[in-house]
């Protein structure tokens, strides 16, 4: 056999043992570690308002990441209280209303019981009575069947939620710890991030530390456009909805619309949590002009949604609109709603380390050097 084949065969395998290796020890790390890498992320994000105001305010670095951090919950806690007032109006006026909605609902379900469902109940109680007794026995035994299966279901998924519920309430206190210190290592990372930075700069080689500045900077900017290219989304659907409510004229149309925005990030559902079960109703209430609006509202949605998602991810990321729709469906097809996130950064990873030269570098280990060759 080529012993220039064994050998870079044995290397090919060595490299890919190192990666699994890597990957593996950071995945057990990370589960214990994962606050202060929480931590990482938002100090990177932090980092650019930290700088702005600790060199044009002149604030010394502490007070700077401390007012950067004030600012950024307060940003976010405004947008929650306004969030919270516009959605308990419209929770006020919902709870004037549903109910005549409710009654509406079930005098149809009465009317239909009494003019399709009772006639056809009949007809099979006279159908059932003509049959043979085996007949009759067979029927009544797969009824039985179906029930007993209904019933298991339903039982295996109430006793399967109440089993979580103590889970569910046990995870608040963790993930209160989890929110401090990550708050806490977001503090002391940024406010020390130069010193950190350059003392695990100075630990790696000079090749790995420029392919590693290079990857950090193509992943930071990775992240701030997935951000921003999905409070984009968010914003064209809100702002699309709330036209066609507004021409619809139905009332609270900038809570429906802020909701819609939010469940739009839901993979599958989006939108039409709110728009399926609301164009039912109208339709069964007998509004059917409302119905076909909406319909076409959401119709409308769904196809800018579409269109839109892989175009806006790909520029915001910098990649192919065609890698990043690939790159959304792999990632939910493997791990649920996070593998959209996963997805396109996964990608990005990968794009980024290319263009880094490091598949090249790894390429060329395998081969080995020209003078190794000769040997």
């Amino acid at each position: 056999m080529n012993p220039e084949f064994i050998y870079r065969t044995i290397r090919f395998f060595f490299v890919i043992a190192v990666i699994i290796l890597l990957l593996t020890v950071f995945y057990y790390v990370s589960t214990v570690t994962y606050p202060f890498l929480i931590a990482i992320v938002i100090a990177l994000l932090i980092n650019p308002v930290v700088n702005l105001l600790e060199r044009k305010a002149k604030m010394p670095r502490a007070a700077a990441v401390l007012v950067a951090l004030i600012l950024i919950v307060a940003i976010f806690a405004g947008i929650i209280t306004l969030l919270i007032a516009e959605i308990v109006s419209g929770a006020n006026y919902l709870a004037r209303t549903v109910p005549d909605h409710v009654d509406t609902l079930v005098q149809y379900i009465e009317d239909l019981i009494t003019s399709q469902i009772i006639p056809l109940y009949n007809q099979g109680a006279s159908f059932f009575k003509n049959l043979d007794a085996g007949q009759q026995d067979t029927i009544t035994q797969n009824i039985q069947t179906a029930g007993q299966k209904i019933a298991t279901s339903a039982g295996a998924f109430l006793q399967s939620f109440f089993q979580k519920l103590p889970n569910l309430i046990s995870w608040i206190p963790g993930a209160a710890t989890v929110i401090v210190f990550s708050a806490l290592a977001t503090f002391f990372i940024s406010k020390d991030w130069d010193r950190l930075s350059g003392m695990f700069t100075r630990l790696l080689p000079h090749r790995a530390r420029t392919s590693g500045q290079k990857v950090l900077v193509d992943l930071k900017r990775a992240l701030f456009g997935f951000i921003r290219a999905q409070l984009t989304l968010i914003s064209i659907t809100s702002v699309i909805v709330l036209i066609g409510l507004l021409i619809l004229r139905v009332d609270y149309a900038i809570t429906i619309a802020l909701v819609s925005g939010l469940v739009d990030l839901l993979p599958y559902l989006g939108t039409g949590t709110v728009f399926i079960p609301w164009i039912l109703y109208e339709a069964i209430s007998g509004d059917p002009g409302l119905a076909i609006g909406l319909s076409i509202l959401y119709v409308i949605v769904i196809v800018q949604r579409q269109v839109m998602e892989p175009k806006i991810l790909s520029s915001s990321i910098g990649l192919d609109p065609l890698a990043t729709l690939i790159a959304l469906f792999v990632g939910f097809k493997l791990v649920g709603f996070l593998g959209l996130i996963l997805g396109p950064v996964t990608l990005v990873i990968i794009s980024t380390l290319h263009r880094a030269n490091v598949f090249h570098d790894l390429w060329n280990f395998i081969k080995g050097s020209p003078q190794e060759r000769v040997k």
